[in-house]
């Protein structure tokens, strides 16, 4: 059984049609999910998913796309961690791609490793070509429940730096793109220590929705570039989920 550690289940087409995708997901050879919040409208929604049984986490923070938010969040933020003792902070990060001002992302991002350093919260970080400028800003900041940098298509030695400040890789589904070369590299040579599955449902597949089911496929490919059973795989990737707190 394998957990989908990045997927929006508060977001459509999937929040309407719950219970049907997770009793497929389940089906499927899914146990669990983590469900990160990309803006404060959404917060509510992710925590209100918290006392699903096959929900392992949740996180509630500002994505990059929308650092554009009033400074409140801030203090909002801060009172939904102190009420809400197991949540995640997440999504949060930064990308180089989006057009929000990349020093108030940065300034966004900042605010909210403060918050998961004084919480003592895992985080869950997106990054789009903004590596060293990440890991800047992580360097300020001893978060020691560490987190997972989710959707990871960096570079090994990218990597391997994250790694040290604590993280673990999400790979997702960009395994499923046959053209992903650099992915199917990750997934086959990361440290089996530091690696964690995810879908970004309903993200990252053109022309369909993605669903938390799908993470078994990525878990399939991920053993068989490994020679490693679907069995033995679980057992590896549900110790890294341990280590995180879950």
């Amino acid at each position: 059984m394998f957990t989908d550690t990045h997927c929006h289940l508060a977001a459509e087409p999937l929040a309407s049609r719950l219970p049907e995708i997770m009793f497929a997901a389940q089906q499927a050879g899914v146990s669990g999910v983590i469900v990160p919040a990309t803006q404060p409208s959404d917060w509510q929604s992710v925590l209100d998913l918290q006392g699903q049984t096959w929900v392992r986490a949740v996180a509630v923070g500002v994505h990059p796309w929308f650092a554009g938010c009033d400074d409140d969040f801030v203090d909002l933020l801060a009172d939904v961690l102190r009420h809400h003792v197991d949540a995640w902070v997440g999504e949060i990060g930064l990308d180089a791609l989006v057009d929000v001002p990349f020093e108030r992302q940065q300034w966004v991002l900042a605010q909210q490793l403060e918050l998961a350093h004084f919480f003592q919260r895992p985080v869950i970080v997106h990054n789009v070509r903004s590596t060293a400028a990440l890991v800047a800003v992580l360097k300020r900041y001893d978060l020691p429940r560490g987190g997972i940098v989710h959707a990871f298509s960096g570079s090994m030695e990218e990597a391997k730096i994250l790694i040290k400040l604590g993280f673990k890789i999400g790979i997702g589904s960009l395994l499923l793109n046959p053209k992903a070369k650099k992915v199917q590299r990750l997934a086959a040579e990361l440290p089996l220590s530091a690696l964690v599955l995810e879908t970004d449902s309903p993200y990252m597949l053109p022309n369909a929705v993605n669903t938390p089911a799908n993470v078994v496929k990525i878990a399939e490919m991920v053993a068989e570039s490994r020679g490693l059973s679907l069995e033995a795989l679980s057992v590896l990737l549900e110790e890294n989920l341990v280590t995180l707190g879950v």
